[in-house]
């Protein structure tokens, strides 16, 4: 690494550190913003909705018309849904999918009905790649691959960076983002938020993520000896944020500064969480996140917000055991999180203007392991708002059945929709000139034509 290149790197994680919630005395926590403002006519928002763990794709979208469902049924033993438990669900036939129906998981109701509203779209088989791969080229070693597949750590990597065979301190594809539109922001402060922790994707070359907590008020104490200190006044303020000739010392003290005036104008704009008429759903830990994105958002025009990108995480995705119920209960969270979401936004009238999408560490196994499904490559995920085209399935949903064409073993799919892809589309959508689309995701060109999707309007 270069001395310029580990310089960046160790700025970019001090700013991190300085901003970490309530990982140490001086850190902050991100609490309440806000009040609504008038709507901005050219803000545009994305929502990453990351469940970690690698979600169970198969029980995620089932096929649902008899032959389809048969072959599911057989092939995922005892891991199947009951076809009468998806019939709430059921989207009919899709005729980019020659007419095969489908069901959503019986917890997604909400999807269900978004997805006939057109405002939710499917994106089959999507995973991390290099190139186009073939599942004759993957067993014969005859492309580059993302290193470590089926490796949590390893593919959560993959799919926020988008850099799979490039330097190992490569910043996220949101991040990237935020660098190419913060310009239009007049405090780029706001431009990459994450309430669900540090997180790869949000991490640019000159943006910083603001991380935040859907949980309490700004904070810059952690501890009775730090309120203690704090209460002492403007003495405190000053030793925090006083530079000196050392890197790491002078970074941290323009970091606390900066955190300090970001809180003051949060807190001066402050809405509750209950501001909007449509409620949180109740002990929902998601829903608490999507509504502190929300209450960003309202605030977007005293924060001087034209373009934000923003990441909510929910854990627990990796189900090697109790598949059925863990996930239903995971899903139906999701469920009554987004549905409150999309409430929000439609009453600040932003329904075209904000769109959140679904990934996740890769997909899983078709095959069942006894009592869960195991570590897998591509699955299927969704975009969903008001300027997605809706109401249909893009990509080829494979045969659910072992040895179909892009079976490597178990089930385990070749993606035939690479994340780069999907990224681009909504790069594009974000306000990325099509020019730029190359710094944002390097490998997007081994993907040619094909590399912007049709889901977004």
């Amino acid at each position: 690494m270069t001395p310029r290149a580990a310089r960046r790197r160790f700025l970019r994680t001090a700013s991190l550190l300085s901003l970490a919630g309530a990982a140490g005395p001086l850190a902050l926590n991100l609490a309440a913003l806000g009040a609504a403002s008038a709507q901005t006519g050219g803000y545009k928002a994305l929502v990453c909705l990351f469940m970690i763990g690698g979600n169970d794709h198969y029980n995620t979208l089932v096929p649902y018309d008899a032959a389809s469902y048969a072959d599911y049924a057989n092939a995922r033993s005892n891991l199947a849904l009951s076809q009468a438990s998806l019939t709430a669900t059921e989207v009919g036939p899709v005729a980019s999918q020659g007419g095969r129906d489908f069901a959503f998981h019986p917890a997604l109701g909400a999807f269900k009905q978004l997805y006939a509203q057109n405002k939710l779209a499917v994106v089959a088989n999507v995973g991390p790649l290099v190139v186009p791969t073939t599942r004759a080229q993957y067993q014969g070693n005859a492309v580059p691959l993302p290193p470590r597949l089926m490796a949590h750590d390893w593919q959560v990597k993959a799919w926020q960076v988008c850099a799979s065979n490039g330097p190992s301190d490569q910043p996220g594809w949101g991040g990237r983002i935020g660098d190419m539109l913060a310009h239009l922001n007049a405090n780029s402060t706001f431009t990459a938020v994450s309430p669900g922790g540090s997180c790869l994707w949000l991490a640019g070359q000159n943006v910083a993520q603001f991380q935040a907590s859907p949980s309490g008020a700004l904070s810059m104490w952690s501890s009775a000896y730090d309120n203690a200190l704090w209460n002492t006044g403007q003495a405190y303020q000053n030793m925090i944020t006083s530079t000196g000739a050392n890197l790491l010392e002078n970074q941290i003290a323009q970091t606390n500064a900066t955190s300090i005036a970001a809180n003051a104008l949060l807190a001066s704009a402050m809405p509750p969480p209950s501001v909007f008429g449509t409620p949180t759903p109740p002990g929902n830990a998601f829903a608490s996140q999507l509504n502190l994105v929300a209450r960003l958002i309202s605030a977007r025009s005293a924060l001087g917000s034209q373009r934000q990108v923003f990441m909510v995480a929910l854990p627990d995705f990796d189900f090697h055991a109790n598949l059925l119920w863990r996930q239903n209960q995971l899903l139906q969270g999701v469920n009554d999180a987004v549905a409150a979401f999309q409430g929000w936004i439609g009453e600040m009238g932003l329904d075209n203007q904000v769109t959140l999408f679904t990934a996740s560490d890769f997909g899983r196994t078709l095959n069942s392991n006894g009592q869960g499904s195991d570590h897998g490559w591509g699955s299927h995920h969704f975009a969903v708002g008001g300027a997605v085209q809706g109401g249909t399935i893009y990509g080829q949903v494979p045969l659910t059945r072992f040895g179909v064409a892009e079976d490597i073993g178990n089930g385990v799919l070749v993606p035939t929709t690479a994340v780069d892809q999907y990224a681009a589309t909504f790069a594009r959508w974000l306000g990325v000139a099509d020019g730029d689309i190359a710094s944002v995701l390097p490998n997007i060109g081994n993907f040619g034509t094909g590399r912007y999707l049709g889901f977004m309007g």
